[in-house]
């Protein structure tokens, strides 16, 4: 009896590619999820959940808001299906204790709470023109939520391809891995809310969108977009941090850490876009998507930072099930 080497990484790279596509597929829900926000289309189906309108298929008589929420609906419908099938995938083709089990475990819990924090905004009215104090803070836990999610996905994809023993790195270097990603996440959840001040409060101009950030009579939302680019600036700090530490630690630059610097760049420049044209609904997908593209990113250097191979050598660590066959 012998392994057969080609059979056995043929599977593993199957399902690594597999579960990226899941990952991207989820970006672009969240992405349509912000159509639904910037076109104010979150009541297109009434306080019904997760009936639309109270049909199954309510584009017998559509509107636009409804087509655009139903879709949102049913995008979120397949990246389930989708999400169910890698777990199962990959609870099959791991043995325990493989560390993409647990990070798909993971998926499938803040899949299920994304449901109901979903579900929730559509049930409480927290939809369309509503900008109460309850809006403000779940539109906050859901986009938290949802990096959560994705960052789980990450680490899945991750693990999955990844087997090669990773360097230990100084404790300092998992503390400043860890509020990278803590102060990232602040960054995304004010962000969000900033998205939905320039949807529900559009300004004329840029100066009147400075006064207004400063107005004791502006709302407690148009207040708060101050706090995105606070946060921003605070987020980068960390991340430099946890880059130099990693250069540090190796003595050079490694691609990982390139991808993260340049992405950190190119979302500043998009925040500075965003502002300068006062928030168009192109610029916010456009910044929401590289937003995305660095999270997941960060994610991986993040976790190569805190979570090294628990194993010394290739033959002791967790593998996926071996095809054998018998030679003769």
């Amino acid at each position: 009896m012998q392994h057969d080497a080609k059979n056995w990484d043929a599977p593993k790279t199957r399902l690594t590619r597999f579960a990226w596509w899941v990952l991207g597929y989820f970006i672009l829900v969240v992405l349509w999820g912000a159509v639904v926000r910037a076109t104010n289309s979150g009541g297109g189906c009434g306080a019904h959940w997760p009936l639309c309108n109270g049909y199954v298929n309510p584009l017998h008589h559509p509107r636009l808001a409804t087509i655009i929420e139903f879709a949102h609906r049913q995008s979120t419908t397949v990246a389930t299906c989708l999400m169910i099938v890698l777990a199962f995938l990959t609870f099959r083709a791991t043995t325990k204790p493989h560390r993409a089990r647990q990070a798909v475990l993971w998926s499938l819990f803040f899949l299920i709470t994304e449901a109901l924090l979903g579900a929730a905004l559509v049930l409480r009215g927290w939809v369309e023109q509503n900008y109460s104090t309850g809006r403000v803070i779940a539109q906050a836990v859901h986009f938290t939520n949802t990096l959560l999610l994705m960052a789980a996905l990450t680490l899945t994809a991750t693990f999955l391809g990844d087997h090669q023993r990773t360097e230990h790195l100084p404790r300092t270097a998992k503390f400043s891995a860890w509020l990278a990603v803590l102060a990232t996440i602040v960054m995304g959840a004010t962000g969000a809310l900033a998205a939905l001040a320039d949807t529900l409060f559009p300004s004329a101009s840029l100066s009147a969108a400075l006064v207004e950030d400063f107005a004791s009579h502006a709302p407690l939302l148009v207040r708060m977009r101050w706090l995105h680019p606070a946060a921003g600036v605070l987020g980068a700090c960390c991340v430099l941090w946890v880059l130099w530490q990693r250069v540090k630690a190796r003595s050079r630059w490694d691609g990982l850490s390139t991808v993260v610097a340049s992405l950190l760049a190119l979302q500043f420049v998009l925040g500075i876009a965003d502002v300068l044209l006062l928030a168009p609904a192109w610029m916010q997908l456009l910044h929401l998507l590289g937003a995305d593209l660095y999270w997941v990113v960060l994610v991986q250097l993040a976790g190569a930072t805190i979570w090294p191979e628990p194993y010394s050598s290739e033959e002791s660590a967790p593998q996926f099930r071996p095809v054998v066959k018998s030679v003769p």
